[in-house]
């Protein structure tokens, strides 16, 4: 029960090393506006191809719920739900996570140059930092998830079995 725990932690210390990157020096104006556009470039990326991959999941996930339909019989059809679920959820996750890690990618570029300018250690840490980042919030969000998604199932078949008299 105490798995998603772990995940949490992992997402605390991502809005951590965000924080931490986001206060590191961002340069002279040049380099803030050319750091904006990058940015701008990559959340416009990021909206269309989640627009793209929102009708993919969705439609993945109804033939995954479907196509477990056909192959089932009796009461065991509830395991293509699942199946169908842990798909979106896991495509939630990843693509939240792919956006978390090119929020602190845009942000941790801009600082690694402005801290390489003075100190190539400084510079490694930022850049260390932001990549940080993206590594564990890939790694919380799928404990998170996972887990989530087992206290989550493990409850169903606690129902079905109270039910079923067993």
């Amino acid at each position: 029960n105490f798995l998603p725990v772990f995940g949490i932690i992992a997402l605390v210390f991502v809005f951590w090393k965000n924080a931490w990157v986001s206060k590191q020096e961002e340069g002279d104006d040049k380099m803030k506006r050319i750091a904006k556009n990058i940015a701008d470039g990559a959340m416009s990326f990021l909206k269309a191809e989640y627009k793209v991959l929102s009708v993919f999941v969705f439609t993945v996930a109804i033939l995954l719920y479907f196509k477990g339909e056909n192959d089932m019989k009796g009461d065991e059809h509830i395991s293509s739900g699942m199946v169908a679920l842990s798909f979106v959820v896991g495509a939630i996750c990843s693509a939240l996570a792919g956006f978390i890690g090119m929020k602190v990618a845009t942000k941790a570029n801009v600082r690694t140059t402005q801290a390489a300018r003075t100190s190539l250690g400084k510079a490694l840490e930022v850049a260390f930092s932001g990549g940080s980042v993206m590594g564990l919030g890939v790694v919380g969000l799928g404990v998170l998830g996972l887990s989530g998604l087992f206290l989550f199932y493990n409850s169903q078949f606690d129902k079905m079995e109270e039910q079923d008299g067993f």
